[in-house]
C-alpha cells in the first residue's frame, strides 16, 4: 500500500457533537491518522427522525466525505450505525464502520449475569440492534432498553453539568435502576458525556460500557487488516490542523463557532478552524 493512501484522511461523523467522544477515542488510540469530521448540527438529533431521513442524511455525508479522500469511515452516531450503516456499506467501496458492533462485544464481555441495558435514541432503541447483536454474541443475554431522548438535546446545549442534567437522569432512568443488570451501554455518542453524573445516579454495581474506545479499537484493526494504517504520519496537508502527529480538520452544517467551543471543551488538543458548509449540496 503507498504510504499516499496511507496517510489519508479517516472521516468521521456524527448528528451533532456526541461523535466527538469516538474522535477523542481514535486521537488517543491513532495519533497518526488524519481525520475529516462532519458533524450534522443543522439536523441534530437524528433519534427522533424516520430511518429513510437518517439514510437520505447519512449518503449525503458521505458524499461529502468522499470530496475529501478518506480511506475509511467511521459513523460515529448509535441511530445511524443502527439504520443506514448496512444499506451505506453497500453502496461504496470505502470500508465504513459503526459503533453497535464494537459497543455490543464490549458489553458482553463486561456481564456477569448476562443483563444488559441499553440507553440511546428512540430511533437506536425502536431498532432493537444492539439486542440483535449481542443476542448473537451471547445466547440468553437479557436486554433491556430505554429511549433517553432528552440527554441529546441537553449536552448539545452545553447543560450536562447543569442540575436539569440530573433530573433527567432520574425521570428516564429510576426504572432501569430497579432492574438486575449489572451492565450498560451509553447507546448515543452524546451520553459519555453524562457518564459521571450517570454513574454516581446508578452506582458502583452497574458497569458502564462506552462504545468509543472500542470503536477506535476496532478501527485500528481494520485499517490494518485492509493495509491502510498510518504508522509513520507523513506532512500534514496545509488544510489541517496539525495535533500531536495527525492533521484533522472539522466541519458541521451549522453554528461552526459553538461546535469549536464545544470541541474544544473536550477534545485533547485545541482546533482552530471549524468550517460550515451546506450539507444538502451532497
Amino acid at each position: 500500500m503507498s504510504s499516499n493512501k496511507k496517510a489519508a484522511p479517516v472521516g468521521v461523523f456524527d448528528s451533532g457533537v456526541g461523535g466527538l467522544t469516538v474522535t477523542r477515542e481514535i486521537m488517543r488510540q491513532l495519533p497518526d491518522e488524519n481525520m475529516v469530521y462532519f458533524g450534522d448540527t443543522a439536523r441534530v438529533p437524528y433519534g427522533s427522525k424516520s430511518k429513510d431521513n437518517i439514510i437520505r442524511y447519512s449518503r449525503q455525508i458521505i458524499r461529502f466525505l468522499q470530496t475529501k479522500n478518506v480511506k475509511a469511515i467511521v459513523i460515529a452516531c448509535n441511530t445511524a450505525s443502527a439504520l443506514a450503516l448496512d444499506v451505506v456499506k453497500e453502496e461504496t467501496d470505502i470500508p465504513i464502520m459503526g459503533v453497535i458492533v464494537p459497543g455490543a462485544a464490549a458489553a458482553v464481555r463486561a456481564t456477569r449475569n448476562k443483563k444488559i441495558g441499553v440507553i440511546g435514541t428512540e430511533a437506536t432503541i425502536r431498532s432493537q440492534m444492539y439486542s440483535k447483536v449481542m443476542k448473537e454474541m451471547l445466547p440468553g443475554v437479557e436486554v433491556i432498553g430505554k429511549p433517553c431522548p432528552l440527554f441529546v438535546p441537553i449536552v448539545e446545549e452545553g447543560f450536562a453539568k447543569h442540575k436539569i442534567a440530573e433530573e433527567v437522569i432520574d425521570y428516564y432512568l429510576a426504572s432501569m435502576k430497579e432492574t438486575d443488570i449489572d451492565t450498560m451501554i451509553l447507546g448515543c455518542t452524546h451520553y459519555p458525556l453524562l457518564r459521571s453524573r450517570i454513574m454516581k445516579y446508578l452506582g458502583d454495581g452497574i458497569q458502564l460500557v462506552n462504545p468509543a474506545y472500542e470503536t477506535a479499537m476496532e478501527l485500528k484493526k481494520l485499517l490494518r487488516k485492509m493495509d491502510l494504517l498510518n504508522e509513520g504520519q507523513s506532512s500534514a496537508e496545509e488544510s489541517g490542523q496539525v495535533c500531536a502527529n495527525g492533521s484533522y480538520e472539522f466541519y458541521v452544517s451549522d453554528t461552526a463557532d459553538k461546535f469549536k467551543q464545544f470541541a474544544n471543551s473536550i477534545l485533547p488538543y485545541d482546533i482552530r478552524t471549524t468550517q460550515r458548509i451546506n450539507i444538502e449540496e451532497y
